[in-house]
């Protein structure tokens, strides 16, 4: 999934990566970071490695931490039972997984990016966003940069915890006039036509 992360004055464009095995380094090649599955819904020490032995050796992308809700047999596209402790810890694992192999390679993790339900469950509720923000500095530090929506709870959390914030704009996704995804089960959800996509994420840029 291509998106586009923006905060005046740049724009970057961000992949998420290490969710399948047939990832190719020519899809990874012209972003400016790369949110890297840890874990929760996808990725597994080997991926992980991978994908931030690439970054080390070329200098770049930005490695960035992709957690979900523990939840692999749904992708961490559902919403699962799971209280805020345990979550926070699960984010906080997560991170730590990417950490420890982005150590490894003598790099570090600059940014935290939701995946799927928990992206959009951190946008509207603050139980959610403070497990997700809490869960990543603990693991990250004070430094690290959240990924997420333009407006809502996650946002307005972020900042209230003095973390560095930048808002993000999908190029191959539909949206609502609230900002919010298109459910991928509805029609139209999906932008597939490359041509409307590099339109689009000109736009956001």
């Amino acid at each position: 999934m291509r998106t586009v992360h923006y905060t005046s004055p740049v724009a970057l464009l961000n992949l998420d990566a290490g969710e399948r095995d047939d990832e190719t380094e020519e899809l990874w090649a012209p972003c400016d970071l790369l949110a890297i599955a840890c874990g929760g819904h996808a990725g597994d020490e080997r991926s992980m490695a991978r994908v931030v032995a690439y970054c080390a050796r070329r200098g770049r992308p930005a490695i960035g931490a992709h957690p979900s809700y523990p939840d692999r047999e749904g992708f961490g596209r559902r919403t699962i039972e799971i209280g805020p402790q345990a979550l926070r810890d699960s984010v906080a694992a997560q991170c730590a997984s990417l950490a420890k192999v982005a150590a490894a390679h003598g790099a570090r993790v600059q940014y935290i990016k939701p995946h799927g339900a928990l992206y959009h469950d951190a946008a509207r509720d603050l139980t959610a966003a403070s497990a997700v923000l809490i869960g990543a500095r603990q693991s990250l530090g004070s430094e690290v940069v959240v990924i997420g929506p333009p407006h809502g709870v996650l946002h307005n959390a972020a900042l209230d915890l003095g973390l560095a914030y930048l808002r993000e704009g999908f190029a191959d996704r539909a949206t609502r006039p609230d900002g919010s995804l298109v459910p991928r089960s509805e029609p139209g959800a999906l932008i597939t036509e490359p041509v409307a996509a590099a339109a689009r994420a000109r736009r956001l840029a």
